[in-house]
């Protein structure tokens, strides 16, 4: 199996930190780019501290050692506020504390002392021997808040830390909502959160993703043109995909090793094929320069590319497909569904990038299934719900029944989109871009739970070091976000 389909995308946490490879698997998930070390900046060393395995048993005394990392060099040790970086579905990358992300411009500005926590099961924090489905019971959004709650109880001894040192929880995308949770569920914890590009709301069939994803390509200068030929490349192609018969030319013409055997294997390339277009969108124009490099594509790029009028639409889809493999150094495309349940059942940790642990949750927690099942959306018919249920079902032997259930028991917990008018002090960001924000707050509550809905702006992008290319809606966003954090620490 070509594990580069599974490595880490760019990663969304999102977590609005990632890595360079592109996501290419059945699942979209919400990392983010991580940030590399600045010229002549020194990393904050990796520290330990114990933490319960189990917060809610308490005859569970198992512990383990999780993951921190802290920057203290500006910190005003007196009355100085404490920055918390919530670590996602990823590896917690230190180098978002040295970077001038959006945290740490307002950590110089505030003085404040900057911290990281790694999420549990995820990077280096291994609260278990393996990641058998046994040992996967103790990783969920409750879990991962509380252990919060406990760092910061660790960290305000490490430091004699007093009540005057209020601390401020940032998040983006998954740790977006953990952000905003720990102030609804933990309001003792920070006097504030900046939940950027953060799906409160958990739903099994997120089909509103490619919704999104069909009015962001619309934003192009080939926008009405882009957007049909995608239509009329899947309408052509989505009858091949049903056809056993055209199965051997679709593998050979979209480069995939295995070639289709199965329709679950034509479901999953009709979602690849997709995903061309998904992750572009997602991470549209956000700021990457100060790691050296440009986006591979962008909206704007991927529709000149589907526009050219000496090719079909099918013909151009291919080119798009193309031109993806070249740039991300793979030889071809595994479409194999049986090979994505088999990667997704290995439970080694020397093999985990955070796919089995992301799917785990989504299976038991959130859903976020992008299907195509909507019908205001180019990309066919071809990625129905069981596309996904059915690797729940095979890899963590969840029921379609139990998926509905555990994402309403979410909900229920955490209220999704309905946030009790009584709680104060959280901010959420959100791009017009970026297909998450389909769950997430963009319109304000109450003026102690506003929203900033960034026009032009793909995920996250508020939490990403400045750019002299920014939209001034952008520039208004991180201004207003840095005002708010200045008031919740007056209170």
């Amino acid at each position: 199996m070509d594990a580069s389909r599974f490595a880490v995308l760019l990663l969304l946490a999102s977590l609005c930190g990632c890595d360079a490879q592109r996501f290419r698997s059945l699942h979209r998930t919400l990392l983010l780019k991580s940030p590399p070390k600045p010229p002549g900046a020194s990393l904050p060393p990796e520290q330990r501290f114990t933490q319960k395995l189990d917060h809610f048993n308490s005859s569970d005394a198992r512990t383990w050692q999780q993951r921190y990392f802290v920057n203290d060099t500006n910190w005003q040790k007196k009355g100085g506020p404490v920055f918390l970086n919530i670590g996602g579905e990823g590896p917690a990358d230190p180098a978002w504390l040295v970077a001038d992300t959006e945290m740490m411009i307002n950590a110089w500005k505030y003085g404040a002392l900057a911290v990281m926590l790694e999420h549990r099961y995820y990077g280096d924090s291994h609260p278990t021997e393996d990641l058998s489905l046994p040992n996967m019971r103790y990783l969920s959004s409750r879990q991962a808040l509380q252990d919060i709650v406990s760092l910061k109880a660790h960290i305000t001894q490490q430091y004699g830390l007093t009540e005057e040192n209020k601390w401020v929880a940032f998040g983006g995308s998954y740790s977006g909502a953990l952000a905003a949770w720990l102030r609804l569920k933990h309001p003792d914890t920070v006097v504030g959160s900046v939940a950027t590009s953060a799906p409160v709301l958990a739903k099994v069939d997120f089909s509103e993703y490619l919704e999104v994803v069909n009015a962001s390509l619309a934003t192009s200068e080939k926008g009405v043109t882009c957007v049909k030929n995608v239509a009329n490349a899947t309408h052509t192609l989505d009858p091949m995909l049903m056809d056993e018969d055209q199965w051997e030319h679709l593998s050979s013409l979209f480069h995939l090793k295995p070639p289709l055997k199965t329709m679950k294997d034509a479901h999953q390339l009709a979602q690849l094929l997709a995903s061309n277009f998904m992750g572009i969108v997602q991470y549209d124009k956000d700021n990457f320069e100060f790691e050296g490099r440009k986006a591979v594509a962008t909206i704007d790029s991927l529709c000149v590319m589907m526009c050219d009028k000496w090719r079909t639409p099918l013909e151009s889809y291919v080119v798009v497909n193309d031109f993806f493999i070249r740039e991300e150094h793979i030889p071809y495309l595994d479409a194999s569904f049986e090979d994505e349940v088999a990667f997704l059942k290995r439970t080694e940790w020397a093999i985990a990038v955070g796919v089995r642990q992301w799917w785990y949750q989504t299976c038991t927690e959130f859903g976020y299934f992008q299907t195509t099942d909507s019908q205001n959306q180019p990309f066919g018919d071809m990625v129905p719900l069981s596309s996904f249920t059915d690797v729940c079902s095979l890899v963590f032997n969840t029921s379609t029944d139990a998926i509905n259930k555990s994402i309403a028991q979410t909900n229920a917990y955490y209220g999704g989109k309905n946030i009790p008018k009584k709680t104060t002090n959280i901010v959420f960001p959100n791009g017009s871009i970026d297909p998450w924000h389909a769950l997430g707050i963009t319109q304000s509550i109450s003026e102690s739970l506003p929203a900033i809905y960034i026009n032009g702006t793909a995920h996250c992008a508020n939490m990403y070091p400045p750019s002299s290319d920014d939209p001034q809606g952008l520039t208004d966003a991180r201004a207003e976000i840095t005002k708010l954090v200045g008031m919740w620490l007056k209170t």
